[in-house]
């Protein structure tokens, strides 16, 4: 570890790896086991490998059993119907034509599903958004389970889904792996404008036509959304973990760079990045406990979603590392915010990245020694190379990449420099008081609404909120508390459709707050929301101990929330239980019954919500 590393960032480090010495020990044994055995067509039976090879051209049969070349197995998201999806239809024949080219052999090995939550928001295909992450993982597993492989390509960009794919790839971490993004869609409405009319719609103001005109403006082609919620969040990630070919997260579809670097990728997987020969390190030895710090800094220092305080908990304990959310809180103090991109400003994706993106962010905080320096990558130059950004050469070499510093500041109002931060904290509070633990997103929210005091109303979902703000009875101060919507309950949906009438009623200067087990990814906005609340209410939470009328405080200064009545009234209090006719809406219908045994399972969201542990 480098001595110019931050004390902070050192400590949390070292409080990680202690506690994930027994687990990250036994992972890297058998990681070590594994890898010491024959390659797969020497290894496995002969009517194995006819299997295995009888679908693919006789010169790659040939490479494969005979010539023992490398054999890349490709997982992909791949479908037509989402835009962050789409454009991976035409990359396996590239990554294919690329190996061959490089002596080596490519198979689709599996696909995995790729659900959207834009599609499914408010719906009751949303409450198997979360749990979809680990189907994604099963899935990974699946597709590289038939053992036949050398290293492994993952194509998906979306919420769950490239959790899922690291966390099963994680499981296959003798495996050289890089992961390849598709990139988001040209800006269109800009977030703010949308939000506007999804605000005037709320109160009735623009109908159903005025408001789907305005959506279609802003999602309007191939493309992963401009904002910067989990989709993004992931891609940063990704890049701070030194899983990309550098520079490659938002690189836009359509874009003359994208197919030369999906074939960079190859390059990089086969240990041929660049003109240098190297070998690309296992993923599952690469992925260590400055790894995972890496990626939780970089989350803070770009106000990133707050989903993965779920999601990347479930990855680290996928490679044996054991984190939890007084680590991100301890790294929230000491790392700077250094961009704002909408919902934590105007700014969309395409302007961070014209502003210098992730390569100016992970080159800020290498040098301020926010991140781990002497980090594992793909590439050969470490952490560092992902400081820079790509482009094609001109002249007679046009499709050779080159990759130059990331470039000098060109909107002080979307990314800063260490010195000079939009905040000198990361924007993630961790909440605690006698209503459990949950996390805020304070990055977005105005310094007047860091605390709030109010009275509860409670609901048992986010219809009865927004039908109890259509009949005008939440005109006043409020906490809304939204329980039994944690992972036990429903599968913990995300809970998009109540920004806009609480941004409403904040707008109106009412002091309104959000509590829940629920989430809101970075969807919150300006309203102050604790999320996550753990133990959930359906686990017997205290959230399932409020009452309407009870006065709540969210206090995001002194990191605490609270029921303010007296200790022993609160601990007499009857804990309410969720109705059956909910447990049987919430568990029927478009699938939702194949669930029951994540539900069942599922830890608590602090623990990232694992179904598999």
């Amino acid at each position: 570890m480098s001595s110019s590393t931050n004390p902070t960032v050192r400590d949390v480090t070292d409080r990680i790896r202690e506690r994930s010495q027994r687990l990250r020990g036994a992972y890297l044994t058998r990681l070590a086991e594994i890898r010491a055995r024959d390659r797969g067509s020497d290894r496995m039976g002969c009517a194995n490998v006819a299997h295995a090879v009888a679908g693919i051209p006789a010169n790659d049969k040939f490479r494969v059993v005979t010539e023992r070349a490398p054999n890349i197995g490709i997982v992909t998201a791949y479908n037509d119907m989402l835009s962050a999806h789409a454009p991976y239809q035409g990359y396996p024949d590239i990554i294919k034509k690329e190996a061959r080219g490089l002596g080596a052999t490519a198979q689709v090995a599996g696909g995995v599903p790729a659900m959207c939550d834009g599609v499914t928001q408010g719906t009751p295909g949303m409450e198997l958004s979360l749990f979809s992450r680990d189907l994604i993982a099963m899935s990974t597993a699946v597709a590289l389970t038939h053992d036949m492989f050398d290293a492994a390509l993952m194509l998906g960009v979306c919420d769950k889904i490239v959790p899922g794919l690291l966390i099963g790839a994680l499981h296959f971490g003798h495996l050289p792996t890089v992961f390849v993004p598709a990139g988001p869609m040209p800006s269109g409405l800009s977030n703010g404008a949308k939000s506007k009319v999804r605000e005037q719609a709320a109160q009735g103001l623009v109908g159903r036509q005025g408001l789907l005109d305005a959506e279609m403006a802003a999602y309007h082609t191939l493309g992963t959304c401009t904002f910067y919620g989990t989709a993004n969040s992931n891609q940063m990630l990704l890049e701070a973990m030194g899983l990309h070919v550098p520079g490659t997260a938002f690189i836009q579809p359509g874009d003359a760079m994208r197919e030369t670097l999906t074939r960079e990728a190859v390059r990089t997987v086969l240990g041929k990045a660049g003109e240098t020969t190297f070998g690309c390190p296992p993923i599952g030895v690469m992925v260590d406990e400055r790894c995972i710090v890496n990626a939780m800094v970089a989350l803070l220092a770009t106000g990133g979603s707050t989903n993965h305080l779920i999601h990347w908990v479930a990855v680290a304990r996928a490679a044996g590392i054991v984190i939890d959310w007084d680590d991100f809180s301890k790294l929230s103090d000491v790392v700077p915010l250094l961009s704002r991109v909408y919902p934590n400003g105007s700014a969309d994706v395409n302007e961070f990245q014209a502003s210098g993106g992730p390569g100016f962010v992970i080159g800020e905080l290498v040098e301020a020694g926010l991140m781990h320096a002497d980090v594992l990558t793909v590439r050969s130059g470490g952490i560092r190379e992902f400081a820079n950004i790509p482009s094609l050469a001109s002249g007679p070499d046009e499709k050779r990449l080159q990759w130059t510093p990331a470039a000098p500041l060109k909107n002080e109002a979307v990314t800063r420099t260490v010195d000079s931060p939009f905040s000198a904290t990361g924007g993630l509070k961790l909440l605690s008081g006698n209503l459990g633990r949950s996390v805020i997103k304070v990055s977005s929210v105005p310094d007047d609404r860091h605390v709030i005091e109010a009275p509860a109303r409670v609901f048992d979902s986010q219809a009865a909120l927004q039908k109890a703000f259509t009949a005008g009875e939440l005109e006043r101060d409020v906490v809304c508390v939204v329980r039994w919507q944690g992972p036990q309950a429903n599968g913990m949906p995300e809970l998009h459709k109540l920004t806009p009438p609480l941004s409403v009623l904040q707008g109106k200067g009412f002091r309104v707050a959000l509590v829940t087990d629920g989430r809101m990814s970075g969807a919150s906005g300006k309203i102050p929301a604790a999320i996550h609340v753990s133990p959930e209410a359906a686990a017997g939470g205290p959230l399932a101990k409020v009452r309407d009328g009870d006065l709540i405080r969210l206090d995001a200064v002194a990191g605490t929330l609270a029921v303010l009545l007296p200790d022993d009234e609160w601990a007499a209090r009857e804990v309410a239980t969720m109705s059956e006719a909910q447990r049987i809406a919430d568990g029927h219908g478009l699938g939702r019954e194949l669930f029951a045994g994540m539900r069942r399972n599922a830890l608590t969201a602090e623990e990232g919500a694992c179904s598999w542990l």
